[in-house]
């Protein structure tokens, strides 16, 4: 891959994590922060969390799967993309 054109470099770079976590806000929509997360996996991530603290949720997203949602989980693991990544989500609730 070459360099990032001028235009690029000042705006987001046309890349995709192969990781994603969204933290929702009072401000943001389930609808508008899952179609983020549908975008995402479309471009080419391999996983991904969506945070939904209002209602102590977790919608984990992986490539060619459909969507698992934990309620009120203790903890999530990043599997076989973060191994040995383990969130503990005790802050967060």
């Amino acid at each position: 891959m070459g360099c990032l054109t001028e235009e690029e470099q000042e705006r987001f770079a046309p890349l995709c994590p192969d990781f994603v976590v969204e933290l929702m806000f009072k401000r943001d929509t389930l609808e508008k922060t899952r179609a983020k997360m549908k975008e995402y996996m479309e471009n080419g991530a391999y996983a991904g969390w969506l945070i939904n603290c209002k209602q102590k949720q977790i919608e984990i997203y992986r490539l060619n799967k459909e969507v698992e949602i934990l309620e009120s989980p203790q903890t999530v693991s990043g599997e076989d993309v973060l191994p040995g990544f383990v969130l503990d989500l005790a802050e967060i609730w």
